[in-house]
C-alpha cells in the first residue's frame, strides 16, 4: 500500500466547489422544439410495411427450406414418411418474423405521428 506524500493533500467532498442555486439546473434550451408532426413519416411507414411484407415472404421461404420430407420405401408395401428439420433456415424464419413484427409496430407509430401529433400551443 502506497502512503500519500506529505506535501500532497487529499481532497474530500467538502473541499470541492459546491453548486449554488443558479448552478443546480441546466439553463433553458434556446433551440426551437422539434416538430413530431411530419407528413413525410407516412412515407417512412409505408416503406416499413413493404419491408415487413418482404420479411414475411422471406420467413415463409426459409421455413419451407428448413423442413424437408423424407420418404423411404421398403419393397412394395412398406413406406416410411418423416420430416427432417434444419435449424439454420428455421432460425432465419423466426428472425425474419420478429423483424416483420417490429417493422409493423414502428410503421403504426410513424403513421400516427404523421397524422395525429401536433405541436404544443405556445403559452400566452
Amino acid at each position: 500500500m502506497l502512503a500519500p506524500q506529505s506535501h500532497e493533500k487529499l481532497l474530500t467532498v467538502i473541499d470541492l466547489p459546491q453548486p449554488t442555486g443558479a448552478d443546480l439546473w441546466p439553463p433553458e434550451d434556446s433551440r426551437p422544439a422539434a416538430r413530431l408532426h411530419k407528413p413525410l413519416r407516412a412515407v417512412v411507414g409505408a416503406v416499413e410495411l413493404i419491408l415487413a411484407a418482404l420479411a414475411v415472404w422471406g420467413a415463409f421461404a426459409c421455413w419451407k427450406a428448413g423442413v424437408v420430407p423424407v420418404v423411404i420405401t421398403y419393397g412394395e408395401t412398406t413406406t416410411l414418411e418423416s420430416q427432417r428439420y434444419f435449424g439454420g433456415p428455421l432460425a432465419g424464419a423466426i428472425g425474419l418474423g420478429v423483424l416483420a413484427a417490429i417493422l409493423v409496430v414502428d410503421a403504426i407509430r410513424q403513421f400516427l405521428l404523421a397524422v395525429r401529433a401536433k405541436g404544443r400551443k405556445p403559452k400566452d
